[in-house]
């Protein structure tokens, strides 16, 4: 019992060092030979605030009801923090389920945890989020005051939780991608389909005013409107998003039900992930 436990603290401690270090070589060759470096971190997340604020915000005219706590009414926070946050969880998704055959010449000659290509890929784009998420905070509080920097701690856990939901559906697909290599390109239709199913550039008060429009018209289920706004909320992108929303642009903790919800999605994720990855990774290699 004792020889087993220390195995596998053993075989923990490894994991987590070559994470560390596969996440280390990541971000620091990530801005390797550019002029500004690490100041992309906090370019980048500027631009992406200002191109779709400019043509949902200015072109589509959007707007969004005042944050409760914060009062803040910028349409382009709003807007800044779903595309960031959407762009987090998706771009951990799609790096986790090429990394194994990205990564095929060197899962071929050397063993190592196989599983650390996954956990690296999403922790390195944490890193990246980080930045974004400073500077969010920043224009959150300067709009809207210091109350932002109470929210951090929540941030930080809703953050945690979706990094882990992007991991456990990341294991996953994964091995499916080794074996069906024309998942990732079915997968890029699919992310469109999810990013505007999930009220990145919408709110739901839009999704509620389409509901309300079509029973108008007719369409209704049981003598009620088609239920748009609930189908919606089962998605656990847009409970994500919800959750930083809550802290970043209305200043408050995440609703219970929302909590849970990202809660729930998080844990089932990615115990459904590793449990996926232990079953099937040992026969991966002859696949490459």
């Amino acid at each position: 019992m004792r020889l087993s436990r220390l195995l596998r603290s053993e075989d923990a401690r490894r994991t987590l060092d070559l994470t560390l270090r596969l996440t280390q070589r990541s971000v620091s060759s990530e801005f390797k030979g550019t002029a500004l470096g690490r100041l992309w971190s906090f370019i980048n997340p500027l631009a992406t605030v200002a191109v779709f604020s400019l043509i949902f915000g200015v072109v589509f005219r959007g707007g969004v009801a005042p944050g409760r706590n914060s009062g803040i009414d910028s349409f382009a926070l709003w807007i800044g923090i779903g595309v960031l946050s959407w762009n987090f969880m998706s771009s951990g998704i799609m790096a986790s389920m090429n990394a194994l055959v990205d990564n095929s010449g060197l899962l071929t000659k050397v063993y190592f945890p196989r599983q650390v290509l996954i956990y690296s890929a999403v922790l390195s784009l944490a890193v990246d989020f980080a930045f974004e998420l400073l500077v969010l905070t920043v224009i959150a509080m300067i709009m809207g005051g210091p109350g932002v920097l109470l929210m951090l701690p929540a941030l930080l856990v809703v953050t945690l939780l979706a990094g882990m939901f992007a991991v456990g559906l990341g294991l996953i697909l994964s091995i499916a991608t080794v074996y069906f290599r024309d998942l990732g390109h079915l997968w890029q239709i699919f992310n469109q389909i999810w990013m505007y199913a999930s009220g990145v550039v919408f709110p739901l008060t839009m999704v509620n005013k389409v509901q309300n429009d079509l029973f108008d018209k007719g369409w209704q289920i049981n003598g009620g409107p088609i239920p748009l706004t609930t189908i919606l909320r089962l998605n656990p992108a847009e409970t994500f998003l919800e959750a930083f929303r809550s802290c970043l642009f209305e200043f408050a903790l995440p609703s219970l039900p929302v909590s849970l919800a990202c809660l729930l999605w998080s844990s089932v994720m990615l115990g459904l992930g590793l449990v996926f990855f232990r079953r099937h990774s040992a026969s991966i290699v002859e696949e490459l």
